[in-house]
């Protein structure tokens, strides 16, 4: 049992070291899932997920939220990134920024798609949730609080979300 440990730690720390990707060149660009909000006037409110960077991605997802209230020129999105704790900045993100990015190469499933006046009445909520968060400058990979979390903690506030996350969302049991 030993030996199986030390080569599937050989073999993780090998892939989390191979020099064929760097997050620094991966991709950010939109994936096309999320509608153009100069052509959508109703109001989109969306959660994504995406396998995380590295040798993570093969057993943890990162989570966030996008939203664009009616008539609004652009989405907002709302994550956790543990790397802006290092940085002094606080974890939490809520900024202006286009919704359906790849995470650092991997592309993101949609996980929630409301729209109209349901979205809207959803934004507020996860609005006012989202600030409310307990963690804001605190990240852990496991078992927690990190993007994951966050999300799971939204969707407690708003239950009306429908929320289901997946089983890789490591670290959403920490908001229970």
């Amino acid at each position: 049992m030993r030996k199986l440990c030390c080569c599937l730690s050989l073999l993780l720390v090998l892939a989390g070291c191979s020099g064929e990707r760097d997050w620094r060149t991966a991709s950010r660009e939109p994936a096309g899932i999320a509608p153009d909000p100069a052509q959508t006037r109703e109001a989109v409110l969306q959660v994504y997920a995406a396998p995380a960077w590295g040798w993570r991605g093969w057993f943890a997802v990162h989570t966030w939220i996008a939203t664009k209230r009616t008539a609004e020129p652009s989405y907002t999105v709302y994550e956790v990134i543990g790397w802006r704790e290092r940085r002094g900045l606080p974890v939490l993100r809520i900024e202006k920024d286009v919704p359906d990015r790849f995470w650092y190469g991997e592309k993101p499933r949609l996980l929630v798609d409301r729209r109209g006046p349901e979205a809207q009445t959803l934004i507020a909520a996860v609005e006012q949730a989202a600030r409310s968060y307990p963690w804001p400058k605190t990240y852990r990979a496991f078992p927690g609080p990190n993007s994951n979390t966050f999300t799971a903690w939204v969707a407690q506030k708003v239950p009306a979300l429908e929320l289901d996350l997946p089983f890789s969302a490591i670290g959403s049991g920490y908001a229970d």
